[in-house]
C-alpha cells in the first residue's frame, strides 16, 4: 500500500513541474516506503471474518384442523348425525337419532328399531299395540313431557307412535280409497317414508280435542302448551303451520318428532322445519 503512495506522488510531483533535480531528492524517505531497506511490499492483514452462523429453523409446528367458521344462520353437527342415503335415496344410517324421512328419501322396508319401549305415559286407548312404542330415548324424553305437563295440570295424551312399514301401508291405502291419491299424499305418507317407522315420533292430543289428531287441537290450552314446552324435552312440532311447501305435509300440531334437546332448541328458536335445519348444518 505505501508503495502506491510513493508512485502517486512521484507522478504529482512530475505533473506539477517541481523544480528540483531528482538527484538533489533526500531518498531516504523511500525507506518509508520499505521494509529493512528492501522493496518487499508490505502486504495489510485482513482479519478474518468469523463464520456466520445459521440460524436455525423453528420447527414446523403441527397444524390442528380448526372447526368451520359459523354464523348465526349455521348449525355444527357431527358427521354421524347426517342422513345417508344409497343411489335409490333409502337411508342406510337408520339408527341416527335425527335421520331425515321425508316424501323424498325412505326406510328400508324391513327396518324395525332394535330399542323399542313403551313409554310410561297416559295413552288414549286400552292394549298393547305397535303404537304404544318408542325407540328407547325418546320414549325417556315423552315421559319428562308427560310429567312436567302433569305438575302444571295439562292432561295430554298419547296416540300413535311407532308404525311399521306394512301398517302404513294399510294406512295410506284405505286413505287412497277414500280420499284419493292427492288428499291423502297432503297428509299420509307413503310407505317407508313415514317418521312413524323410525320409532321417534309419537302423536298426541287431550280431552278438549276429543282425543282426535285435528287442527284444532293446536287450538286447544293443551295443544299450546306442548308447542311452548316440546323442545325442552327433544321434541319439535315436525309438521308446523305454513310448512307444507317446505315438507310436503299439512299443518299437524299433534306430530311430535324427537330430534334431542339441543337440536329442538335451535329448530324452536329460529322457528324452522327439519328439512331446514339440515340446510343450515354444517359438518364438523
Amino acid at each position: 500500500m505505501k508503495k502506491k503512495h510513493f508512485s502517486v506522488l512521484m507522478i504529482l510531483m512530475l505533473l506539477t513541474g517541481c523544480s528540483k533535480q531528482l538527484d538533489d531528492i533526500n531518498w531516504k524517505f523511500w525507506e518509508y516506503f520499505t521494509e529493512n531497506g528492501t522493496s518487499e511490499e508490505v502486504v495489510e492483514e485482513i482479519p478474518e471474518e468469523e463464520p456466520v452462523e445459521e440460524e436455525e429453523k423453528p420447527e414446523d409446528i403441527p397444524q390442528t384442523e380448526e372447526p368451520p367458521e359459523t354464523d348465526e344462520n349455521q348449525f355444527v353437527l357431527e358427521e354421524p348425525f347426517f342422513t345417508v342415503l344409497n343411489e335409490e335415496k333409502v337411508i342406510e344410517n337408520t339408527d341416527n337419532i335425527l335421520v331425515l324421512v321425508n316424501k323424498d328419501q325412505s326406510l328400508p322396508a324391513d327396518y324395525i328399531p332394535k330399542d323399542l319401549t313403551i313409554p310410561d305415559v297416559p295413552f288414549s286407548f286400552e292394549g298393547d299395540y305397535d303404537k304404544k312404542y318408542l325407540r328407547k330415548e325418546a320414549a325417556r324424553a315423552l315421559e319428562g313431557l308427560f310429567a312436567e305437563a302433569e305438575t302444571e295440570n295439562v292432561e295430554i295424551f298419547a296416540v300413535s307412535g311407532y308404525r311399521s312399514y306394512e301398517t302404513q301401508y294399510g294406512i295410506y291405502n284405505t286413505y287412497v280409497k277414500k280420499w284419493g291419491e292427492e288428499k291423502t299424499n297432503a297428509v299420509s305418507a307413503i310407505p317407508g317414508h313415514s317418521e312413524h317407522q323410525t320409532g321417534l315420533a309419537m302423536d298426541i292430543s287431550s280431552r278438549s280435542a276429543a282425543l282426535d289428531l285435528t287442527e284444532e287441537f293446536g287450538e286447544t290450552p293443551e295443544g299450546k302448551w306442548v308447542k311452548e314446552h316440546a323442545s325442552a324435552h327433544g321434541f319439535i312440532i315436525r309438521y308446523p303451520e305454513d310448512g307444507e311447501v317446505i315438507t310436503g305435509y299439512q299443518y299437524e300440531p299433534w306430530h311430535l318428532r324427537y330430534v334431542g334437546k339441543e337440536v329442538a332448541a335451535y329448530i324452536d328458536e329460529h322457528d324452522l322445519t327439519l328439512e331446514e335445519f339440515f340446510d343450515r348444518a354444517i359438518k364438523q
